[in-house]
């Protein structure tokens, strides 16, 4: 689908949204940027947008709206490694878009609230997972949050690219953002309520960019 038509979607249903539309087509083209060559995504964020993190995570590992079949040379890999078992998983498995949820990981996540601090727990994981083709997406609604924040000041310092999606004022993490979509609210839920669609939006872009006909 066209990127013009699912914009003017997104618009028509939540109009509030019109005049960021250009940030929003600057992730998206961000992202696809990043997947091009050869990067991911590390995604984080508290709470909802932790759980937007999540969310945001499971569309781009596997098919959000199109069909992502693997290439016929992997197909005939797993098929030549393990005869009907390597036939089902060519039939079943499909390409995923690489993307990391930094709230996702119990075990670490503990460790380092525990060892450290809670306020480093997704910098360390940015340490650990980030590269320069890659970029992050940091979710918070006021921009504020310190765990969020210096997970952007430490991609920033690894020549990570930033996604900054927030409320209305961007908050601390305007600065540190390459992109910065802040939606024009500054109630928590209200902000939360235009990230979901946004994101969705993204997802169709850079998904009809690399699986569309």
């Amino acid at each position: 689908m066209n990127k013009d038509v699912l914009f003017d979607r997104l618009c028509e249903r939540f109009p509030q949204l019109s005049g960021i539309r250009n940030s929003i087509e600057e992730a998206a083209v961000m992202i696809i940027k990043c997947y091009t060559r050869g990067g991911k995504l590390l995604i984080c964020g508290n709470g909802g947008s932790s759980a937007d993190a999540d969310h945001l995570t499971g569309e781009l590992m596997k098919s959000f709206e199109l069909k992502r079949p693997l290439d016929k040379s992997l197909k005939t890999r797993l098929i030549e490694i393990s005869g009907s078992r390597g036939k089902i998983l060519a039939e079943k498995l499909e390409h995923g878009l690489p993307a990391i949820s930094l709230s996702a990981h119990s075990a670490l996540t503990s460790a380092i609230g525990n060892d450290m601090n809670a306020t480093f727990v997704f910098a360390q994981q940015v340490i650990g997972y980030g590269m320069e083709k890659d970029v992050l997406i940091a979710i918070s609604t006021s921009g504020n949050s310190q765990n969020v924040v210096d997970a952007c000041i430490t991609a920033k310092a690894l020549n990570l690219f930033v996604i900054g999606i927030t409320g209305k004022t961007g908050g601390k993490m305007k600065q540190y953002s390459d992109v910065l979509v802040n939606v024009p609210e500054t109630k928590t839920a209200y902000v939360q309520e235009l990230h979901l669609p946004l994101l969705h939006t993204i997802c169709n872009i850079v998904e009809n960019y690399f699986y569309g006909q």
